[in-house]
């Protein structure tokens, strides 16, 4: 998911060849209307949303993080080293939320209450140290997580703490509905590509090292 925005460019669609896009186009699709499914769910299951919603979060954080270190193995020590770090704090993380996820439904939604606007701070602080326009954009994020937050604590103090988790988890399914979009607009693209006939193979030709001679013949 880390990447998904990245396959709507037009740079990264021509990275890839009709071969590889007929077969990462399906994954693309696939995780795209899971996560939809996912949401939907989360906010019409009043009574285990908030446990389906951080348990599907921990699995796919912990899957990335899996990839995270494999690929950090191939890497050289120096430049493998962040990755394998933050690959281990993503599957101990993960495993935390699914484990939760799985013991107690109230935790799970006090989870949500604390960390999904911690998640949209940080994400709109990650987007404001790059500027330009990922700044731009977590500027709009940071808005959007105070008054989230505000939100959040204003319900409990003035209702009760549960409903506050409750419209926590409608929030993080929103955004989990807001991620997949990238992800089933690049397997469209993708699946546009695998349709188009893969390149001919190159053929080797002659050098030109003996055209000054003669020919090839010669």
């Amino acid at each position: 998911m880390a990447n998904a925005t990245g396959i709507l460019s037009a740079t990264t669609a021509g990275m890839a060849t009709p071969a590889v896009a007929r077969r990462t186009w399906p994954r693309w699709l696939a995780l795209g209307l899971a996560m939809v499914a996912v949401a939907v769910v989360a906010v019409a299951w009043d009574a285990a949303g908030a446990r389906l919603l951080l348990g599907a979060l921990g699995l796919v954080l912990a899957v990335r993080g899996g990839q995270l270190i494999g690929a950090a193995r191939a890497a050289d020590d120096g430049p493998g080293a962040p990755a394998r770090s933050l690959g281990a704090v993503a599957v101990v993380a993960g495993l935390a939320g699914l484990g939760v996820a799985v013991v107690s439904a109230s935790l799970s939604a006090t989870v949500l209450l604390v960390g999904v606007p911690l998640a949209l701070l940080l994400g709109s602080a990650a987007l404001l140290v790059r500027g330009g326009t990922s700044g731009r954009g977590g500027l709009a994020l940071l808005v959007w997580s105070l008054l989230v937050t505000a939100l959040l604590v204003v319900t409990g103090v003035a209702q009760d703490w549960d409903r506050a988790a409750g419209l926590a988890t409608v929030v993080a399914a929103l955004g989990v509905a807001v991620l997949a979009l990238p992800l089933l607009i690049g397997a469209a693209n993708l699946r546009t590509l695998g349709a188009q006939p893969d390149p001919a193979p190159v053929r080797s030709g002659c050098g030109g090292c003996a055209c000054g001679a003669g020919g090839c013949g010669s």
